[in-house]
């Protein structure tokens, strides 16, 4: 049935806006890292997208740091830890740093927030308590574990910072990835041809070496690397 229209003399409320929530912040805040990269947000930009002013965000969250870090403590929660097992200690440890690594590189510039800086969120604990667990239930001692844990973040996090750093560039250019890539090393190793051989002998005569590897194959060297010293130190 075709619906009647009002009265001239009655108006048509508009809808109850829904309340802010933490969040629905973070869920903006989040979507606009990962399309835009960290130099877009800002907390005007999501009071813009959620249709609201910026004072209207503050009593969710008091400032862009802590938006950050519920930003990175959200990304955390996104990491499976499994239940440590002694037998299976590096293949346990393995897997749960590819993980952080595919989390962190599908929320490039988030990997930002934790260097000089020690996240403390739930999620971020659950981790930290489940690489520790892992670690020890393998036979490392308590030392070993815990400054392994320290330099396996910084070796996670500062790899997803400088693909987060080409990821910028890669925007700025407004070229396609394979482009980009091809325009940026290109000249480095023309740069590397047009070495003396006689001052530089190593870096000329290896330079298909030097330039050979995709990030995940150089990511997946260090990691070997790593948890080959680590087994050195079990008990």
């Amino acid at each position: 049935m075709e619906a009647v229209p009002l009265p001239p003399w009655r108006t048509r409320k508009a809808p109850a806006r829904q309340p802010l929530s933490q969040d629905q912040i973070v869920d903006v805040g989040l979507r606009i890292l990962d399309a835009e990269g960290l130099e877009a947000l800002s907390m005007r930009r999501i009071a813009q997208e959620l249709g609201t002013g910026p004072a209207s965000l503050y009593a969710h969250v008091a400032n862009k740091e802590e938006l950050l870090e519920l930003l990175f403590e959200r990304v955390m929660g996104e990491i499976e830890v499994p239940t440590a097992d002694g037998e299976r200690w590096l293949e346990q440890l393995d897997e749960v740093v590819w993980a952080m690594h595919r989390v962190l590189h599908t929320h490039a510039d988030v990997a930002r927030v934790p260097l000089a800086n020690i996240p403390m969120g739930p999620n971020a604990l659950r981790v930290c308590e489940g690489l520790l667990s892992i670690m020890l239930a393998g036979g490392l001692p308590p030392q070993v574990a815990a400054w392994a844990i320290d330099r396996l973040y910084l070796y996670v996090m500062s790899d997803a910072y400088e693909g987060s750093l080409y990821l910028a560039k890669q925007r700025a250019s407004g070229k396609d990835v394979d482009t980009f890539l091809k325009e940026f090393f290109g000249p480095l190793r023309d740069y590397y041809l047009s070495l003396p051989p006689e001052r530089f002998p190593a870096v000329t005569g290896n330079i298909d070496a030097l330039m050979t590897g995709s990030g995940e194959e150089r990511f997946a060297f260090g990691l070997e690397l790593f948890l080959r010293g680590l087994k050195t130190y079990t008990t």
